[in-house]
């Protein structure tokens, strides 16, 4: 009776310690895959604290699409709250690659649009407060790196002045027979203050725009490649 007892009690803690070491396998002898196994992007970050003295760096899982223009905004926004800067890195040549540098490139681009006026001038016009501010809000979200403020402000600076083309090329020239219709700002850019828009939409029209406008598309046609 003893031994039988004694041989059950050993079968069963045989069968405990098989069960164990799948486990500590990883489960794999169940069709399970462990989070290590899982592929995810991934991007460097650096925490903002200031209470710390060094910068300590950390990698998070981001599996998330690489998003554009505002819908990049609540990812930023989030990661402001958590203290966290995602390193933007660069390659030998010296250009900015991988998720964290598309992502600053969209915020950029957000803030050219939103808070820079839209007016008829040059980005050399725009006073120098308002570019401090666009550094200082990508300084916060990202650890720039490479180029830091001129090249924060040159992106801004290119992609202020591409809006202002495709608002000219898209929304404001095919319509100049259609006064209703450039009366308010497009839909899609809801923030264009009335005012500004109504001004820009008149430099748009007026008779030197339209000669200077004509003269580039003539450059262009001469041109025998594209630049």
């Amino acid at each position: 009776m003893l031994v039988k007892s004694f041989l059950s009690v050993k079968m069963v803690s045989q069968h405990q310690s098989k069960d164990s070491g799948s486990k500590k396998n990883g489960g794999k002898e169940l069709g399970m895959v462990t989070p290590q196994e899982k592929s995810s992007k991934k991007m460097k970050f650096a925490s903002s604290s200031t209470e710390a003295e060094p910068t300590s760096t950390t990698t998070i899982s981001d599996d998330s699409k690489s998003g554009r223009g505002m819908s990049t905004m609540p990812r930023v926004v989030k990661r402001k709250l958590q203290k966290l800067r995602p390193i933007v890195e660069y390659n030998k040549r010296g250009k900015g690659i991988g998720q964290a540098h598309s992502e600053m490139q969209s915020y950029i681009g957000v803030l050219a649009r939103s808070r820079v006026p839209l007016v008829d001038m040059k980005w050399a016009q725009i006073p120098k407060d308002i570019k401090e501010q666009i550094w200082e809000a990508v300084d916060i979200a990202f650890v720039v790196g490479q180029g830091g403020k001129n090249s924060v402000l040159a992106s801004a600076a290119k992609k202020w002045e591409d809006f202002k083309s495709t608002l000219t090329r898209h929304y404001i020239l095919p319509y100049t027979n259609d006064r209703e219709r450039l009366s308010q700002p497009p839909e899609t850019y809801k923030f264009i203050e009335k005012a500004q828009w109504d001004a820009f939409v008149a430099s748009r029209l007026s008779k030197d725009f339209e000669s200077v406008h004509s003269q580039h598309a003539q450059i262009r046609e001469k041109l025998e490649y594209n630049h």
